[in-house]
């Protein structure tokens, strides 16, 4: 019997709360070179903050920049009934990140509209877990989805997950938006599709 998104989510979650930090630290320093590797200098990378169990660190971010990227960070709205909206953008600064809500940190300001996404020629999404046809499991609220329809399409999307966390195969919708890679700590850039 195969597993709805909300077990693999659930599964997922436990498994990555149960890291020791040790483990959590190396995974997020070989994250950010490899993540810095993929950075042409010059050229502007649409990437996010991780927050809790997230594969990842604010280094990883540090270490675009440092590569010369320019690098925008999602900022997360909701219209007045609760739906997400498309992700605005700010542009990363370090020591400059606000708490914002769902427990992310975000760009102090200005934000960029929704299509500021189109200037990225490389796009680094969270995920849960992605399959090696691309599909991308996320939290489950949309953000993304709304968001990755503005962007390039000749921009690299990258989902950036643990090495175990590269599936298979994951149950997917119309609306998914296809990954063209997964970077891992372990295995590095992977072409999906």
């Amino acid at each position: 019997m195969r597993q709805t998104k909300a077990q693999l989510r659930a599964e997922i979650l436990t498994a990555r709360r149960a890291i020791p930090a040790d483990v959590r630290l190396a995974e997020a320093g070989a994250l950010g070179v490899r993540l810095a590797r993929l950075a042409d200098g010059g050229e502007t990378v649409c990437a996010y903050v991780p927050v809790g169990s997230e594969p990842g660190s604010v280094a990883m971010l540090d270490a675009l920049v440092d590569a010369g990227a320019t690098v925008l960070l999602p900022v997360a709205r909701e219209d007045a009934a609760g739906t997400p909206l498309p992700l605005s953008w700010g542009e990363y600064r370090a020591g400059k990140l606000v708490a914002a809500g769902h427990g992310l940190r975000e760009p102090a300001g200005p934000t960029l509209p929704p299509e500021a996404i189109a200037r990225a020629a490389l796009i680094v999404v969270p995920a849960l877990a992605v399959d090696r046809a691309g599909v991308r499991l996320g939290r489950g609220a949309g953000f993304y989805d709304r968001s990755l329809t503005l962007a390039d399409p000749a921009a690299r999307l990258v989902a950036i997950v643990r090495d175990d966390e590269l599936r298979d195969r994951l149950p997917g919708a119309a609306h998914d938006v296809a990954m063209t890679h997964a970077l891992t700590p372990g295995h590095g850039l992977v072409e999906l599709g």
